[in-house]
């Protein structure tokens, strides 16, 4: 059983890691802008900036695991938020010294390889916000990547990530686009949140980003 705070515990994707920890006998403080409207699974709720350093050490102190599940829809407010984010974690665990718990963050697809010297973002006919979107998922991957005096981990998902079941089943991978069966490049958010949640149990990727896919 490990102390797990998830920030961003209201969203798509932090709800279902939520759900996925607590299911395992984690114990899980859902970290939220308003925790009045808070209907999660979670056993505590706290209100905290992510972009505030001060309020990250706050809400990680005494946890085994921070997860960040900032991040995701399209535009550029997210250029001013994923990156930025990125560093206030990073300041926030490395003012904890020791007493600083793993990071676990979700990223994005948009930096994996989908073929030598080609990544996803370079596929023709993207929309601009999902542009800003995967580059800023690309900034602050290229920031954790400076870090070395903090245990953290980046979990990119498929080109894919959407709704469907938890088949509790998945492939995994570094830094190339993976692809299933019929070679679609697709993973569930309950999936996602099963492969996040297994790294939370059984670390393999610290210091480095992962990613997953549907088999």
């Amino acid at each position: 059983m490990a102390r797990i705070a998830v920030i961003g515990a209201n969203g798509t994707i932090g709800s279902a890691i939520v759900a996925e920890a607590a299911a395992r006998g984690h114990v899980v403080t859902a970290v939220v802008r308003d925790p009045d409207r808070y209907r999660g699974e979670a056993a505590f709720v706290e209100r905290a900036d992510v972009l505030d350093p001060a309020e990250v050490a706050r809400i990680a102190a005494g946890q085994d695991v921070l997860v960040s599940a900032v991040g995701g829809g399209n535009g550029p407010g997210h250029l001013a938020l994923i990156e930025p984010a990125a560093r206030s974690l990073v300041e926030g665990l490395r003012s904890l010294g020791e007493r600083a718990p793993r990071l676990v963050a979700v990223g994005g697809a948009g930096s994996l390889e989908t073929a030598p010297g080609v990544r996803a973002w370079d596929a023709p006919g993207l929309p601009e916000p999902v542009l800003q979107t995967m580059h800023a998922h690309g900034a602050a991957l290229d920031y954790y990547r400076t870090v070395s005096d903090v245990r953290w981990t980046v979990l990119s998902p498929a080109a894919e990530i959407g709704p469907g079941e938890r088949t509790g089943r998945y492939r995994t991978g570094l830094e190339q686009l993976l692809t299933d069966a019929a070679g679609h490049s697709r993973i569930s958010v309950p999936d996602y949140a099963v492969a996040l949640v297994d790294e939370v149990d059984q670390p393999e990727h610290i210091g480095e980003r992962y990613t997953c896919c549907s088999l």
